[in-house]
């Protein structure tokens, strides 16, 4: 049965190709989700991207025939572009005629005249609430997201109970007899055994011991404190991986863990050429032109918590003793917003991104493409701690980058669990 899908501007400005993605169905476009996109045009990032994209699109369709009659989809569905009606129950429902509202009032009334199933499309969770309050069916927007939950996610490895007598030669021989046809390359197999716990990597179907990182080794003065920790340093200080990506909550350590592997190899095994540690700004205040001062002072306090990490690492007493001990690695180390990555070819560097769940799917591509002979990415975030209004947990980039590309030899995955950081941050992330 066809039914009308009633799109909201959040689901465009995500995806400016989603009008193709509803099958034979109808297409509906209110004019106030016009309106917000043509103000979305101007910004420089991927929603004013998208918004101009999809602007361009609609204009072709255009030539085809009147919008608000209808035109054909090449996936042989139809777009209209509908105006909310002047008067409705919505409005007095909910006090306003906002956006979301005449959205709302629109799908309301074409229910009501066309006596056929209409669906609103949206990520905005209480648009959906508001519309079940109005007897419309609302859905959120699937085809972004890489995973549908949690527990489709890649954790990065899997746990085998087995006998002590396993556990003895997987020690003395480094291998052990497990049919790995179904791991992915890279992936982790933890061998249990009550307290006793080895761990194994699988490499061309074959599980074999840590090669990169032993329990109790220090890698910048740091050790892992779990065996998460263990398998993220496996990887990170990996050179024949050179995507690495760590997902995690709060306070476990994943961007302390990749900072200290990429000042090892670019400072003690000098295997890159430079450190460079990036990550998004998304204000969730005034925007980074607001802040006082050079360009070096405006980044800083959203670098800050980079600058925290390498204070602790470089055993740097304060801010100001930072930046000394900085100037030795002049050139080596590089801090930096990651708008000024974008467009660069970068060769031979250990290139860090923190808070990669704040990407969009075409801006990972973007950096991930940008990467240079010789270099390794490591992307690092918390899915659940997204601050764009267009992204969720399951289609935001760094989930993107970890699901796309987790069957490649070249790839490597692990999801850290448990806090270290204090008792207190694991509680407060695990409750709060």
């Amino acid at each position: 049965m066809k039914k009308i899908c009633v799109l909201d501007t959040n689901v465009i400005l995500s995806d400016y190709m989603s009008i193709y993605n509803f099958e034979k169905n109808e297409v509906v476009i209110p004019t106030v989700v016009l309106q917000e996109i043509d103000n979305k045009k101007t910004l420089m990032n991927d929603v004013g991207r998208n918004a101009r994209h999809f602007s361009k699109e609609i204009d072709k369709l255009r030539l085809q025939g009147k919008l608000h009659k209808g035109v054909k989809l090449h996936n042989g569905g139809t777009l209209k572009v509908v105006a909310p009606p002047q008067d409705s129950k919505a409005y007095d429902n909910f006090l306003d005629n906002e956006v979301d509202t005449r959205i709302i009032a629109t799908a309301k009334m074409l229910q009501d005249n066309l006596n056929t199933k209409v669906v609103v499309i949206s990520k905005d969770t209480n648009v959906r609430i508001k519309s079940d309050a109005e007897d419309v069916d609302a859905e959120d927007y699937h085809h972004d997201k890489v995973i549908n939950d949690d527990e489709d996610s890649y954790k990065g490895y899997r746990t085998l109970e087995v006998d002590a007598k396993t556990i003895t030669k997987f020690i003395k021989h480094g291998l052990i007899d497990y049919d790995a046809s179904k791991m992915l390359e890279n992936e982790f197999l933890v061998l249990a055994n009550g307290s006793q716990i080895e761990i194994g990597i699988n490499k061309d179907g074959r599980i074999e011991k840590l090669y990169h990182y032993n329990s109790g080794d220090f890698v910048f003065g740091i050790q892992a404190k779990n065996i998460e920790q263990i398998m993220a340093l496996e990887l990170l200080l990996d050179d024949s991986i050179p995507l690495v990506t760590i997902t995690s909550k709060a306070g476990t350590g994943k961007t302390l863990l990749a900072l200290a592997s990429g000042l090892h190899k670019s400072l003690d095994d000098v295997k890159y050429k430079k450190l460079l540690v990036a990550r998004p700004v998304v204000p969730m205040g005034n925007d980074i032109g607001y802040l006082p001062g050079e360009m070096s002072d405006k980044l800083r306090p959203w670098m800050q918590p980079i600058y925290d990490n390498l204070e602790f690492l470089l055993d740097a007493d304060d801010g100001k003793d930072l930046e000394k001990k900085m100037l030795g690695y002049e050139g080596i180390i590089q801090v930096e917003a990651l708008t000024y990555i974008r467009g660069r070819s970068i060769p031979k560097q250990f290139i860090i991104i923190d808070e990669a769940q704040n990407l969009t799917q075409h801006e990972v591509k973007t950096i991930c493409t940008r990467l240079g002979e010789k270099s390794k990415i490591v992307l690092v975030g918390d899915p659940q701690q997204i601050d764009s209004p267009y992204l969720d947990a399951y289609s935001n980039g760094l989930t993107y980058v970890s699901e796309k590309m987790k069957h490649l030899k070249e790839s490597g995955h692990v999801t850290l669990k448990t806090g270290e950081r204090s008792g207190l941050a694991q509680l407060a992330a695990d409750l709060l």
